[in-house]
């Protein structure tokens, strides 16, 4: 049935929970797995008047996104699988997150998507937005929204 799995990590519990759902559909169908986190570069504050150091934020962003793929790899391995990472960064400050990993679906191509979902409705929502969401809409794939409770 699928055999292109890809899975978006966070480093939250609800991405973790996600991965092990990855994991075992993986397992299950002998199907290849690919674990990706995105970099949001977009919500860099910008110009040198802001007495930013740009360049620490941005290595800080990168560091952090190589430890969650570095905790997905050791979940893989733990679960008994071999599956590739892959660490991107928003290409724009207007791309989403969520169009980030539906265009790695595309160009992997993926013939599912695992993502996981807070579950936030309302005032949260409309506040946090939701990424899950975001990659049901625009996916080339089918969406499976795995929740935490």
């Amino acid at each position: 049935m699928y055999s292109r799995i890809l899975v978006a990590v966070d480093g939250s519990s609800c991405s973790e929970h996600a991965l092990r759902h990855a994991i075992g559909i993986a397992k299950g169908l002998a199907a290849a797995l690919h674990v990706v986190h995105i970099v949001d570069m977009g919500v860099l504050p910008l110009g040198p008047e802001l007495a930013v150091d740009i360049d620490a934020i941005t290595k800080a962003r990168r560091a952090a996104g190589e430890q969650v793929i570095e905790m997905a790899r050791e979940a893989c391995r733990a679960g008994g699988i071999e599956a590739e990472m892959r660490l991107l960064e928003t290409a724009a400050p207007a791309q989403r997150i969520a169009d980030a990993i539906t265009d790695e679906a595309a160009a992997w191509p993926a013939d599912l998507v695992v993502a996981g979902t807070h579950g936030r409705t309302g005032v949260q929502r409309l506040l946090l937005g939701s990424v899950a969401a975001g990659i049901a809409r625009v996916s080339p794939a089918p969406v499976l929204l795995v929740p935490l409770h």
